[in-house]
């Protein structure tokens, strides 16, 4: 009896049959046999009866179910943590990208003809930074629709966004015109559509509405920390032969391409993030997922070799063929013992959640256009700002002795110019103060007040300090400097002034940027068109990126020109005002709005071949 238990535990643990679990007689009749028979071997039948005991829908399930439900969310409590450690790290190499970038950007334009002034630099800065996502409007819609499709999905479009903005970088490193900077940022736009594609398997990964508000976290939290990190690299690593000309003025390569080195350290990341992407990253698009993937069984094999541990194929269970998303229906400790090996039948293809995709056209209902031109309000000032914020950091300070316009005189509160005069290295200490100050916020004050007030709720609010932000930035110019003028403005009354701005401006960022995600995500009238969704939502916030820098950066060498360096943000301030307006006519969607003939008996199959497969608990 013990042998064929043995067999019939095996059969179950390797052809994944969960159906059983439908049929309570059985969990009860193996507990019996087990406990009567033999009451100290539970051996290889303990991992049927954990496993079908965790899907049972008798009282304990329930209650467990329940337990489960009530629980505090923590970060500990995320389900699929390996998968949401891979996007993020994925994610990070590109916020770290953007950042390193600015920091001497200004720098970098300024090498490739010195000859032009300030105003045509900050002007060059907002097309250099449009041109990225320029590209990115024009295709990320595309990039979604390739995600949603079985011959791409979410892990390649991934990884084709990844490696295109190595090739970028390295290209933007070695440019020795403003033109070749130019085309080479735009092949990086064009090439990654990642952002919306990555939302989307967040939002594949993590289905439940109670774990949402931290996992779109996440990426808010790796952009903070490339805000640190970024800046700091870029400006320790740009021009080092002239910074350091001790250890590298004598190396010729470094003095013909000086803000190569930065860009290198950048095209390593992408290629770091793009090697755990492709060894590590389960698809999460329903019709494939299923299927063989040959990089994350490359890298089970060599997760086998590094760790040396190559399961017995006769003294151990077989890990079935499929990914981390389904292995993790399978919890808690497991006890094996030896059993004979049977055959294993040929895996079927998993039913499709959804028989009909949703026509593009029905796509846009009146939640979804509110909720689309909401985030390209947010997404053209973010842009604006996070352009225009380095360009002023890095404009020379307002010299009495020499002013620029020549007939310009300061009369405050709205008449004065200049910037801050900060080299790189303070550039991105500076930028990186924006990084600290959202870290803390997001890990300590976030999560508790989030969960308070709701999505929508604390999105409105927050929305209103972005005005505030933008009204007080000029101001930073005319704070009084322990150096004068022309030096850079320096002391404790400067620093205090700017962590004061950015707090206000990281508040509202730290609270809208992961509600807005959320929004649009739950705003999608179809899960069929998910991917597609967060593609057209990427495509306008590019699209907001883009007009954001290219018309601030052209308004901010207008503002110099004048010495009225304030109007720009001043300008930018009202938009936001907008923006605070608009916010009343956007409501939390459920992501499942419009349903299609065939949704009900479909998802009815789905959940009960997913039972059988052991991905769902019942």
């Amino acid at each position: 009896m013990l042998r064929n238990m043995n067999n019939l535990a095996g059969n179950y643990a390797q052809q994944g049959r969960w159906k059983e679990a439908e049929d309570v007689q059985v969990r009860e009749t193996c507990k019996r046999m087990l406990g009567a028979e033999q009451p100290n071997t539970l051996g290889s039948m303990n991992i049927l009866v954990n496993v079908l005991g965790s899907r049972t829908m008798d009282g304990g399930g329930k209650l467990e179910a329940q337990s489960e439900k009530d629980a505090p969310v923590t970060w500990m409590s995320l389900p699929h943590k390996r998968q949401l450690i891979i996007l993020t790290l994925a994610r990070l190499s590109e916020p770290l990208v953007q950042t390193s970038l600015q920091a001497y950007m200004f720098y970098q334009l300024k090498s490739f003809d010195e000859t032009l002034p300030d105003s045509v630099i900050a002007t060059q800065a907002g097309l250099m930074a449009s041109s990225f996502t320029g590209a990115q409007f024009l295709t990320a819609m595309m990039w979604g629709r390739l995600s949603d499709s079985e011959k791409g999905g979410r892990k390649l479009v991934i990884m084709i966004g990844l490696l295109g903005t190595m090739f970028s970088c390295i290209g933007f490193g070695f440019s020795k015109t403003f033109w070749q900077a130019m085309i080479f940022r735009t092949m990086g736009g064009a090439l990654n559509g990642n952002v919306g594609v990555m939302r989307t398997m967040v939002s594949e990964i993590i289905q439940e509405k109670k774990y949402q508000s931290r996992a779109f976290l996440l990426f808010p939290m790796t952009f903070n920390i490339g805000v640190i990190i970024g800046p700091i690299l870029g400006g320790l690593l740009a021009n080092p032969a002239g910074t350091y000309p001790k250890l590298f003025g004598h190396i010729a390569w470094l003095r013909k391409y000086p803000y190569a080195p930065p860009n290198l350290l950048s095209a390593l990341f992408l290629f770091s993030a793009a090697t755990g992407i492709f060894f590590g990253l389960s698809e999460t698009l329903e019709s494939i997922r299923h299927n063989e993937d040959f990089g994350t069984k490359c890298g089970r094999k060599i997760k086998e070799i590094v760790f040396r541990r190559r399961a017995d194929s006769s003294h151990a269970y077989a890990a079935l063929a499929g990914d981390e998303l389904a292995d993790s229906a399978i919890e808690g400790p497991v006890e094996m013992s030896p059993f004979t090996p049977v055959q294993q039948p040929e895996r079927r293809k998993a039913i499709p959640r959804w028989r009909k995709r949703l026509p593009f056209r029905r796509i846009f209902t009146y939640n979804v256009i509110c909720t689309l031109i909401a985030h390209a309000l947010v997404a053209t000032h973010l842009g604006a700002f996070n352009n225009l914020w380095f360009v002023f950091l890095s404009t020379p300070v307002d010299d009495p002795a020499h002013p620029i316009p020549p007939d310009y005189r300061r009369r405050l509160p709205f008449i004065f110019t200049g910037g801050l005069g900060m080299p790189p290295r303070d550039v991105g200490l500076a930028m990186s103060v924006l990084g600290i100050i959202g870290i803390m916020m997001q890990l300590l004050i976030y999560p508790k007040v989030s969960t308070k007030l709701g999505v929508v709720k604390s999105w409105r609010i927050f929305l209103y300090c972005f005005p505030l932000a933008y009204l007080l930035v000029p101001f930073l110019a005319i704070v009084p400097s322990k150096s004068p003028p022309p030096a850079e403005k320096d002391g404790i009354l400067v620093w205090l002034a700017l962590c004061c701005v950015l707090f206000v401006q990281v508040t509202g960022r730290t609270f809208v940027l992961p509600a807005t995600t959320i929004l649009v995500n739950n705003a999608s009238p179809h899960p069929s068109v998910l991917g597609t969704m967060h593609g057209i939502a990427q495509s306008l916030s590019s699209a907001g990126r883009t007009i954001g820098p290219s018309l601030g950066g052209t308004f901010y060498g207008m503002g110099l020109r004048h010495g009225i360096v304030g109007a720009v943000w001043w300008g930018l301030s009202g938009w936001a005002i907008v923006n605070c307006i608009f916010s009343n006519w956007v409501r939390e969607g459920d992501g499942h709005e419009v349903k299609l003939e065939g949704d009900d008996e479909a998802e009815a199959e789905w959940q009960a071949d997913a039972l059988r497969r052991g991905e769902i608990r019942g």
